[in-house]
């Protein structure tokens, strides 16, 4: 394969990277009237109430999930105390959508990026890592690692160079690319953290064949947004959860507006074998 250029990129989604004029990337847009009315997000807290700067004095009973609404009297809070009682709610509720396994501090460490990051992308080795952990465990028929390995082992000695490139295309269109929907997903921080994804570079970085065996090495290039649209908060699988309703104010409240960012992870994997 001496006649190929290295790294050829074989495939891009067509949403495209850093897109931030997508829908959930935007912020600050709604007023209180807004965000209740149209939304239905009257309650969104229990320690604050986000519209009036009001502490709430919970009574003593158990927080839940979903909502709890049993408060006493209030007290006025300052803005900045208002949303570090937010913040710290949003990365306690996060907890029961990430409580096992390695990634599970990620979500808590984004919630922070969006508190103090001021919208600058995001990325972390431990993204990179259950990206690469991801690829290799999805040994289904519509896996892309799969359906790459197939493609090479079994195809690729008939193929002339300047074919390839489109071959490898066409395989990864009909397979899935790598998302975190999986049902340890849910409690592991990567459904809550990333869960779908927005943009995919998938990259030939090499390719040697030497006699009868071949060597590739395939690079992964993945883009989030940490960030919710109306559609989402619109849907009851969302909705229902305090969490999402209070992370759709603390972005979309023209009196808070925190930046959504984007979340990078990468990785390379190597595809190795005997041609038939």
């Amino acid at each position: 394969m001496s006649s190929l250029s290295f790294p050829i990129l074989i495939f891009q989604t067509k949403n495209r990277m850093d897109d931030y004029s997508a829908k959930d990337m935007h912020y600050g847009d709604l007023t209180a009237e807004q965000l209740i009315t149209q939304y239905g997000l009257h309650y969104v807290s229990n320690k604050v109430d986000p519209y009036s700067l009001s502490r709430r004095a919970m009574v003593d009973q158990p927080q839940s999930m979903f909502c709890c609404q049993l408060y006493g009297r209030s007290e006025k809070v300052s803005r900045q105390h208002a949303i570090s009682l937010l913040f710290d709610e949003f990365r306690w509720l996060s907890r029961a959508f990430s409580f096992y396994g390695p990634y599970k501090y990620l979500i808590e460490k984004m919630i922070t990026h969006m508190q103090h990051g001021d919208g600058t992308p995001f990325s972390d080795s431990a993204l990179n890592k259950a990206l690469e952990e991801q690829i290799l465990s999805d040994n289904t028929r519509n896996s892309t690692r799969i359906r790459l390995e197939e493609a090479i082992k079994n195809r690729i000695h008939s193929v002339i160079p300047e074919e390839i490139s489109y071959l490898l295309r066409i395989v990864i269109l009909q397979g899935k690319l790598p998302k975190f929907d999986r049902l340890q997903d849910s409690i592991n921080g990567m459904g809550i953290s990333v869960h779908d994804t927005w943009a995919t570079h998938i990259t030939l970085k090499s390719l040697q064949i030497n006699n009868s065996h071949y060597r590739v090495i395939i690079h992964y290039n993945v883009q989030d947004h940490f960030g919710l649209d109306s559609d989402d908060i619109l849907k009851t699988q969302f909705k229902q959860f305090q969490l999402f309703r209070l992370w759709f104010v603390l972005q979309r409240y023209t009196e808070f507006g925190f930046k959504p960012f984007m979340t990078n992870m990468e990785a390379s994997i190597e595809i190795s074998g005997k041609l038939t």
